[in-house]
């Protein structure tokens, strides 16, 4: 059996990437991926292989809600592509959405 977890200075490297360079893209796959539509905020508190955990801010608190990737994720790099990936489509998702309104 495989580990699914990355090293722990990995792992934290790769929220710390992402929460201080990445706060629209983390809003979108709230809001696309967690369906979680009222969002207004969050930050990844774990990532692994399969999926990451987000604490998503809401008007009336913060949720946690856990996103799974499409494939497991082989390595950091695979990971990074994943995450980019995602994030472009889920703006795509938002960018439709809003000319449809």
């Amino acid at each position: 059996m495989t580990d699914k977890s990355f090293d722990p200075e990995t792992e934290q490297y790769m929220i710390d990437y992402m929460n201080q360079g990445h706060p629209a893209s983390i809003l979108w796959y709230a809001k696309v991926y967690g369906n979680v539509w009222d969002a207004e905020g969050g930050y990844i508190a774990a990532i692994d292989k399969e999926g990451m955990d987000l604490d998503v801010e809401l008007k009336d608190g913060e949720k946690r809600i856990r996103i799974t990737f499409d494939h497991v994720l082989e390595d950091e790099d695979d990971a990074q592509s994943t995450l980019i990936d995602m994030s472009m489509k889920a703006r795509e998702v938002i960018m439709s959405q809003r000319k449809q309104k």
